[in-house]
């Protein structure tokens, strides 16, 4: 399996700390992502149904709500593991540039020019 889209992995990570109904999802998936992650309700219950069918994230509960259903998700174990794995993916891959970036200045990389 390829790498896991922003998205995706935000929502998992909002699940994290315990279940959430889908407007707690979107708030905490943009507070977890520092903004970048801005997702539409639509957007969102298309994903949670996409994660409930990969067996990631399981509904938990449903509840009236001013006359509304309310539907709070959970992180599966396999979730948290696609995560976990996700997380480790990015990190070897960012280890990747500052370990051997270290050298290098913040403007980047220094040439010899030849005189023109």
């Amino acid at each position: 399996r390829g790498p896991m889209r922003e998205p995706t992995y935000f929502v998992l990570a909002s699940l994290l700390d315990g279940p959430l109904h889908g407007y707690a999802i979107i708030q905490r998936t943009a507070e977890l992502s520092g903004g970048r992650v801005r997702l539409a309700t639509g957007t969102l219950y298309t994903a949670l149904d996409r994660l409930t069918a990969e067996g990631h994230v399981e509904l938990v509960r449903e509840e009236i709500v001013n006359g509304r259903v309310r539907r709070s998700y959970g992180l599966t174990p396999p979730g948290a593991g696609a995560l976990r794995a996700e997380a480790a993916r990015m990190a070897e891959a960012a280890r990747l540039v500052t370990d051997r970036g270290r050298g290098l200045k913040a403007g980047g990389p220094t040439r010899k020019t030849s005189p023109a």
